[in-house]
């Protein structure tokens, strides 16, 4: 996924128009405004983030950090696994055995019966089993002008789960009543294609378009939500999750520009970064139908470049980031 900043000049006045490669925000901006790009995020933490507490020698029905969901009014134990059993951690097993998992983080995972309503989450005002209250450890929040993505390890098809059974990934705020109000979330559905063996996890994301002043969640603490999506014809087996990584970046932004002698120099502010400046007078085209003007290296907070071409009535910059 790549998001794209985007200017305009014409009339001997610029503008500035960002756009997402995605359907998630689609904006028209004056000067100042910014687009959307998670690149050159920087890792937030995320306190037991590959469920290594507690240490176990196999299993443990408890999970450091990370609050279960509460056990729905429907969910009958006696006879079967206690509510308190659908998840915990796990010690994965050694190098050479046949349900070793080659790319878990650390030496333990979860394991999540696909159960309607089990799963797990944590904020601030999370709390584990063993904790007599809050802890406040995970205290990042939704800032404004940052994108924000989830990325967390699974492995579907544990103990014959039946392909379509889903998990739901999701980042959330709480209200000021305290409820959790999910802000974006990722489906994962179980098939053979997506998971064609348990030995191996698979990543899966979860993004935040830029904040803005006016979004509720605004300056709120950041929630990470795991939850099991199944409906009852499809309940049995579990999953295994790992490796759970919060990320947060700046949007670049085409933030200015200047008509010199017929020429437009153009402004970028970004993260460290290379990018490509294309060009256009008509911003219907699809992209591989505009121009480059030139490569630009930000290595600082602004870098600079110039537009060779003069005295046009309209142009349209898209600036698109470079691996």
């Amino acid at each position: 996924m790549r998001d794209f900043s985007s200017l305009s000049s014409g009339g001997g006045a610029c503008f500035i128009k960002s756009s997402r490669s995605v359907a998630l925000i689609s904006l028209v901006l004056l000067a100042g405004g910014s687009g959307i790009n998670p690149a050159h995020a920087a890792s937030l933490s995320v306190p037991n983030s590959s469920f290594e507490s507690p240490a176990t020698l196999y299993v443990d029905v408890n999970v450091g950090s990370w609050q279960k969901a509460p056990k729905p009014a429907w969910y009958a134990e006696a006879g079967g696994f206690l509510w308190t059993q659908l998840t915990g951690t796990f010690k994965n097993s050694a190098p050479g055995s046949f349900d070793h998992i080659e790319n878990c983080e650390g030496a333990q995972g979860l394991w999540l019966f696909a159960v309607p309503e089990a799963g797990l989450f944590q904020d601030y005002e999370s709390q584990d089993a063993n904790s007599p209250a809050p802890t406040h450890e995970f205290n990042a929040t939704f800032k404004v002008g940052r994108t924000y993505a989830l990325t967390v390890g699974v492995i579907g098809g544990g103990g014959g789960m039946s392909n379509g059974a889903p998990i739901e990934l999701s980042l959330y705020y709480r209200d000021a009543a305290s409820n959790r109000v999910q802000i974006a979330s990722t489906q994962v559905t179980h098939s053979p294609a997506v998971f064609p063996d348990r030995n191996h996890f698979v990543d899966f994301h979860v993004e935040v378009p830029t904040v803005k002043a006016t979004d509720p969640w605004a300056g709120e603490h950041i929630g990470i939500g795991i939850l099991s999506t199944v409906t009852t014809n499809l309940q049995g087996g579990y999953w295994d999750l790992d490796n759970v990584r919060l990320a947060e970046s700046s949007a670049p932004v085409l933030a200015a520009a200047m008509l010199i002698d017929g020429t437009c120099r153009i402004t970028l502010q970004s993260d460290p970064g290379r990018f490509e400046i294309l060009a256009s007078t008509n911003l219907a085209l699809p992209l591989a139908a505009w121009s480059s003007i030139g490569l630009l290296t930000n290595t600082a907070a602004n870098a600079s470049i110039t537009d060779p071409e003069t005295n046009l009535l309209q142009r349209f910059y898209i600036a698109r980031e470079l691996p």
